[in-house]
């Protein structure tokens, strides 16, 4: 045992006083503060954005003229122009659009839109909105619908998702939970292979230097391995802890610096147009002077409150440890197999492609279906089980579940070790002779 911690510090010191270690550590906290300092820069002093478009509209249908609404970056003239000479006071100005509407407005061809320079989704979504509400409330008049009294009983609805556990009632939030999901995911794909793969090359350096004939010499394989595993996994922990920990101060600082929840003169306007056309003595349910509009970045932060980030911590370490611990036994036996990193490839993909297969699903099904029968199974099942429950967990999964995956893990990795560890004795000593699956075989059935 003693020899086992000296080769799990070892490996964890030599990875830790590392320059590229200290570097990356501090590296995706500044870099994830400068993306915040960076959206926050372009967001307020970025002219493009702040720039407003004029759309000159030529309404040959006599519908449209005047009934379109101007927004902060985007504003309505009505021309009366001929098309050419529109067309022609373009070119003095770029930034403006020109808006033909014929009489026949309905026809692919009836709408054009004319510009120097190519109209963004934004504005052409925005001009679509707006010619499809006002064309709508024309027929509707037409057909002698009443539009002032449809617009009055008109509501805006908004679904406030509730989830009923033993606890009682508790704020959800799906758009939280699928980020998060997402998230976890895309984090244990990546740290399975990054820290895999540094074991897995650790073995091949060390075979290749002739080091290992030295280290057997006074450990057995087994042990070797179990330390090599051990030591970078720790240091896979130790630099995650880090990053998650500067990485929320980072988040805190950024929300505090940058996202200010303040009222702009929109919603101030807004909030006086409201209270003008109160009923006296009977304020409206959706109003309170008090009570200013909810910004984008209050109702983002407010959405994460519903999320139990201490129990997805928890399970993301939990698979965090089981898997890498399942993976890189495998990675190990494939490092002692080989002379050089490029023979790998033909051993690594077949034990990676549970985990891409799993990481390629989780965007498509799992994240959209985390009780179906595919996702249960793939959360069970040892090789898959990181991934999937990732996906899972922050829509809630029941406790036995949980459990169940967990000792499927724990059982997973414990016969991945032994699997692998009797590749690696033999394998760790091979010089010169390319190894193929049938080889490998040999070697596992091979007696001490």
């Amino acid at each position: 045992m003693n020899k086992v911690l000296l080769i799990i510090s070892r490996e964890y010191l030599a990875r830790v006083k590392k320059k590229s270690f200290v570097v990356m550590t501090f590296l995706v906290p500044g870099l994830i503060l400068a993306m915040y300092a960076i959206i926050y820069l372009i967001a307020t002093n970025s002219d493009e954005l702040n720039k407003v478009r004029t759309v000159n509209v030529i309404d040959q249908a006599s519908i449209f003229e005047g009934k379109f609404t101007d927004h902060k970056n985007i504003k309505f003239k009505t021309s009366h122009q001929s098309i050419t000479e529109a067309k022609a006071d373009l070119k003095k100005h770029e930034d403006d659009f020109l808006l033909v509407i014929s009489p026949d407005y309905t026809k692919p061809t009836g709408i054009q839109i004319f510009s120097e320079k190519k109209p963004n989704f934004t504005i052409a979504s925005d001009i679509e909105n707006q010619m499809d509400e006002i064309a709508n409330g024309n027929n509707m008049v037409k057909a002698g619908i009443d539009t002032a009294a449809l617009h009055s009983i008109k509501n805006s609805l908004s679904i406030n998702a509730k989830q009923i556990t033993d606890k009682g009632e508790e704020d959800s939030s799906i758009g939280a939970a699928y980020g998060v999901g997402i998230a976890g995911a895309i984090l244990i794909y990546i740290s399975l292979f990054i820290y895999g793969a540094q074991v897995m090359r650790g073995v091949i350096e060390e075979k290749t230097n002739r080091i290992i004939e030295v280290i057997v010499s006074s450990v057995r394989p087994f042990q070797l391995m179990l330390g090599k595993i051990i030591g970078v996994g720790a240091v896979g922990l130790t630099q995650f802890t880090l990053w998650i920990v500067l990485s929320t101060a980072v988040t805190v600082i950024a929300g505090n610096v940058f996202v200010k929840d303040k009222i702009t003169p929109a919603q101030k306007e807004i909030i006086a147009k409201k209270h003008a056309t109160q009923v006296q003595g009977a304020p409206s349910a959706d109003y309170s002077p008090t009570t200013p509009p909810q910004s984008p970045a209050l109702g983002f932060y407010n959405s994460l409150k519903t999320v139990n980030f201490s129990y997805i911590l928890g399970c993301f370490i939990f698979y965090f440890l089981t898997g890498y611990l399942l993976y890189s036994a495998l990675f190990a036996a494939v490092g002692s197999a080989v002379d050089s990193e490029t023979e790998t490839q033909q051993f690594m993909f077949p034990i990676t492609l549970p985990l891409l297969f799993t990481y390629i699903l989780s965007f498509s099904f799992l994240i959209n279906n985390p009780d179906s029968s595919l996702a249960f199974w793939l959360s069970i099942i040892p090789f898959t089980a990181p991934v999937a429950m990732m996906v899972r967990v922050p829509f809630g999964v029941p406790d036995w579940q949980l459990a169940l995956s967990g000792v499927m893990m724990i059982i997973g990795f414990l016969f991945t070790t032994w699997v692998a560890a009797r590749i690696y004795r033999v394998g760790i000593l091979m010089y010169g002779k390319k190894a193929s699956y049938k080889e490998i075989a040999k070697w596992f059935f091979y007696k001490e």
